[in-house]
């Protein structure tokens, strides 16, 4: 709605002026776009979080995709990804699932380092995720532990707008429907490797063109239909 990012807006502004000089000051510096932008004038950072586990405060982040959005064109050129440093041992079910051992994460990046790419490159852009709720707590924890104060951000989530699209044709969410792989397979997209942070913001990307490309073929679609 374009009136949660008016809140956030504010939010921002607020929070600047208590922000300590540093990455965070400076992502919070740069104003949010309007909520009556175009998709096709914004720049969107897809964002993919491989983790432990399901709950921010007390699982961690194993690693991090991101590609940028620029308009209505994916730019590979932009996109990146982290394994993130963690001491200890990882559950073997999230092992598992992305594949990410031990020894890659004792060898990888500090999570300070991580943040403060992901932020700099964040500033006047949109996150664009899909389950945003889970990039949403990991990052603001993160952020929390790491310049003590909370993440103000504009997100558009891909999953919230095939729920959306559902309700207004009157259609029922059948289990798993909303997944990322099988909206995927409705718009006759590839199919890629699940549980890799790279593939899966790509994934996002990809999808979330394809919806905006139903709204409005010229994508001429207001940002504050999207939030």
């Amino acid at each position: 709605m374009a009136w949660s990012l008016f809140i956030a807006e504010l939010r921002r502004r607020v929070a600047l002026m208590s922000a300590a000089p540093g990455v965070l000051r400076d992502y919070l510096a740069t104003p949010f776009p309007g909520s009556g932008s175009a998709v096709s004038e914004l720049e969107f950072l897809s964002l993919d979080l491989e983790t432990t586990g399901l709950d921010p405060r007390r699982d961690r982040i194993v690693s991090l995709g991101v590609v940028p959005v620029r308009g209505l064109a994916i730019d590979l050129s932009g996109a990146w990804q982290a394994v993130v440093h963690s001491e200890g041992e990882l559950p073997e079910r999230s092992v598992t699932i992305h594949g990410i051992t031990h020894d890659r994460v004792a060898g990888g990046e500090p999570l300070p380092a991580v943040m403060d790419r992901l932020l700099s490159e964040l500033a006047g852009k949109v996150l664009l995720a899909h389950h945003a709720r889970i990039e949403r707590g990991f990052l603001d924890v993160a952020c929390r532990r790491l310049y003590g104060r909370p993440l103000v951000m504009p997100v558009v989530d891909t999953q919230y707008l095939a729920a959306r699209r559902l309700q207004r044709a009157h259609q029922p969410v059948v289990e798993g429907g909303l997944r990322l792989s099988n909206l995927r397979r409705q718009y006759h997209l590839p199919r890629y490797q699940a549980h890799n942070a790279l593939s899966d913001a790509l994934a996002c990307a990809e999808l979330f063109l394809a919806q905006v490309a139903e709204m409005a073929p010229d994508g001429a679609v207001r940002l504050k239909y999207l939030l």
